[in-house]
């Protein structure tokens, strides 16, 4: 019997759906869907009905595992969605928090000081006041989660355990605790992490809760995995505790997915162990560099939006350049591409015709610049009171899509109204549409989604500013886009090795920049840029753009089959890994050596012994949490760093500073998981 695996992925633009043959890694089918952000479950059921309608496809009964890579967390998270949650500093200084301003970064505004927490060798400060937690706790009822973070919680967990285990006894509610999150320092921002992930509790159960019941109804009973931000995977039940773990999970399975098909297909030279994983789509480029098969992590944490977490995720580089960004003519007839996203025009006129006969007149009376070829629609209801003006605009866009050329057509304040279109714009209350490089291929004939002469009609306004034709404004759509990848990818390149670029201030190296990538200039001095390993891209549109970047870079490109649906093959393509590292520290001029373990502290007086302790702990512990996060066959690896330096005193001394141990577990997901 075929062990097939559905791979789900929920992009800002697109859900793919894909059914991979395990283990040969033969796609058998696959299907996109547009993403619902309003509800990502509508988008995923659309996406797996249409994945087992494609002939050929095996039965639904045939699938043994399913993973879901899914933008919920980090969408979440950007627009300030989630619960309201609780947190619980325990032994933090109010004060000084208050002093720094830290109390910004802290994510709620629903905090509690509660006496207690340990200093950095673990030793307690102060006892746990359970009685001050219990009143806090008891007034807090309509809370849906709880997040609780220790002061130097991660070098002895007790007093969060503790509060752990009385909310949980008091509330029944999820509690995440900040050192089942990092091992790291950075007290503020451990509570930062801890309030994110609980506030993220609900909205994954909701999601993954949806998911199975749609499984469910299409007969689908096999275990279900979701990706994690560094590309792993782990079991549903695991994911809904630590949601916060499943940020930037998108771009980790792109890039897991551009070296599954590159491989797969024999597309790059064995001896290429690097490549760079260029992943084009509707609202974003990310750009990750893979060593062996895994993307580069990012040392300091993922940052989403405002806030820089303490979760490993991939280290990727993302630039809002894609399908659907907004192409604009600006004042001097300067083509700007993005970063806003907005809704194709090919795609707003499949849904909404009627926009058609607007488009028509606008070509025929070009609007002024700012307004051209831009459409409103309402995305949600408000949460606030609106303005008179404000309910107009709404009113008017709840019958049907609306011209910005008509809305501002005849205003006395002009500039007014579209400063209140760009206020609701920016709460989120309605969505834009407008000409994108989507409609750009649409015109010069190299994608036929949706509605061509909406497309048209859009360029043919935009040309008209530019004082060209439709044709020679979307060829130049697409070169734009093309340089502005290769760019982004040149400042990936040189902020790994040296420094983040800003172009902007770097007159000099802008300079250089664009005469490498332009060849038609007239100056003396000529540059070259060459990236010395292969690009691996993938996503729909790559055809159309990033044969231009190679070329620019004078490096190999390296379009795989199934490349706009590479996403959903790397969901599917992971492995389960769960690290854990182990502190051991000295005590009292080196004579006590402190093992910091994820439940307790422990005492020894002899390294070696107190590292064969460790390992002997660490490694039935570890285990057991990867079989918890869905893995089978698991393989444990010990990676140990003593940590010394040379003292100038005496003849040569080492001062021994402490020994950190990594424990790695790995394995393939298990057919037992439910």
């Amino acid at each position: 019997m075929r062990r097939i695996a559905l791979g789900i992925d929920t992009g800002g633009t697109y859900t793919d759906a894909v059914l991979v043959d395990n283990p040969s890694g033969e796609i058998l089918a696959a299907a996109k869907a547009l993403t619902t952000r309003r509800d990502l479950s509508i988008g995923i059921h659309e996406a797996i009905d249409g994945v087992f309608h494609q002939p050929g496809a095996p039965a639904p009964s045939e699938v043994a595992l399913i993973a879901l890579s899914t933008t919920l967390a980090t969408n979440a998270i950007v627009e300030g969605q989630g619960s309201p949650v609780c947190l619980i500093l325990i032994g933090y200084d109010p004060g000084l928090i208050q002093q720094y301003g830290f109390e910004q970064e802290l994510v709620t505004d629903d905090i509690v000081y509660v006496r207690g927490g340990h200093d950095i060798h673990g030793n307690e400060v102060a006892p746990l006041d359970e009685m001050a937690l219990r009143e806090a706790i008891q007034s807090r009822r309509d809370r849906e989660a709880f997040a609780v973070s220790g002061y130097f919680g991660v070098r002895n967990p007790a007093h969060e355990l503790r509060a752990k285990e009385l909310i949980e006894a008091w509330t029944g509610l999820p509690v995440t605790c900040g050192h089942e999150l990092t091992t790291r320092l950075n007290s503020v921002r451990r509570a930062t992490t801890a309030a994110l992930n609980a506030r993220l509790v609900p909205l994954l159960r909701e999601l993954i809760q949806t998911l199975r019941r749609t499984l469910a109804e299409r007969a689908i009973h096999a275990p279900l995995m979701v990706v994690k931000g560094d590309g792993s995977l782990v079991r549903a039940e695991w994911a809904m505790h630590r949601p916060i773990e499943t940020i930037l999970s998108g771009p980790a399975a792109s890039a897991v997915g551009a070296w599954q098909l590159a491989t797969q297909y024999h597309l790059v030279a064995d001896g290429n162990s690097t490549l760079w994983a260029v992943d084009v789509g509707g609202t974003t480029t990310d750009i990750a560099v893979l060593c062996n098969g895994r993307p580069r992590l990012n040392p300091e944490g993922a940052q989403v939006g405002r806030w820089r977490t303490m979760v490993e995720a991939v280290d990727v580089h993302t630039v809002g350049l894609g399908g659907d960004s907004h192409v604009r003519v600006l004042a001097g007839r300067t083509l700007d591409i993005g970063p806003q996203r907005v809704v194709p025009l090919s795609l707003l006129a499949d849904q909404h015709p009627e926009i058609l006969e607007d488009l028509r007149h606008q070509a025929r009376v070009p609007p002024r610049w700012e307004a051209a070829a831009q459409f409103l629609l309402p995305r949600r209801r408000p949460a606030r009171h609106l303005e008179p003006d404000e309910r107009d605009i709404l009113d008017r866009l709840s019958r049907q899509p609306l011209s910005l050329a008509s809305l501002v057509q005849g205003a006395r304040y002009r500039t007014m109204v579209l400063r209140r279109v760009e206020q609701l714009l920016s709460e989120r209350l309605v969505l834009r549409a407008g000409f994108t490089p989507t409609d750009a291929l649409h015109v010069l004939g190299r994608l036929s989604l949706w509605n061509v002469e909406a497309a048209r009609l859009g360029a043919e306004i935009l040309a008209a500013q530019r004082r060209c034709t439709p044709e020679e404004l979307c060829q130049a759509v697409a070169e734009g886009v093309s340089d502005r990848a290769a760019i982004a990818l040149v400042s990936k390149v040189l902020s790994d090795e040296a420094h983040s670029p800003c172009w902007e201030k770097e007159r000099t190296a802008a300079l250089l920049l664009e005469r490498a990538l332009n060849d038609g200039h007239e100056g003396d001095l000529a540059c070259t840029l060459t990236l010395r390993r292969p690009i691996v891209a993938i996503g729909a549109p790559v055809g159309a753009y990033m044969p231009r970047v190679a070329e620019k870079l004078h490096t190999d490109l390296v379009i795989p089959p199934h490349a706009e649906v590479a996403n959903a093959i790397g969901a599917v393509a992971g492995g389960v890994v769960q690290r854990q590292q182990v502190l051991i520290t000295p005590l009292h001029d080196g004579t006590v050596l402190r093992v910091h373990l994820p439940w307790g502290v422990f005492d020894f007086s002899d390294l070696e012994e107190a590292v064969t302790y460790a390992r002997e702990q660490m490694v039935p512990w570890l285990e057991r949490i990867a079989r918890q996060a869905g893995a089978d066959q698991v393989e444990i690896q010990m990676d140990r760093q003593d940590r010394e330096v040379w003292v100038q005193a005496g003849w040569g001394d080492q001062l021994y500073l402490g020994t950190e141990l990594t424990f790695t577990a790995a394995g393939r997901p298990s057919p037992a998981v439910s």
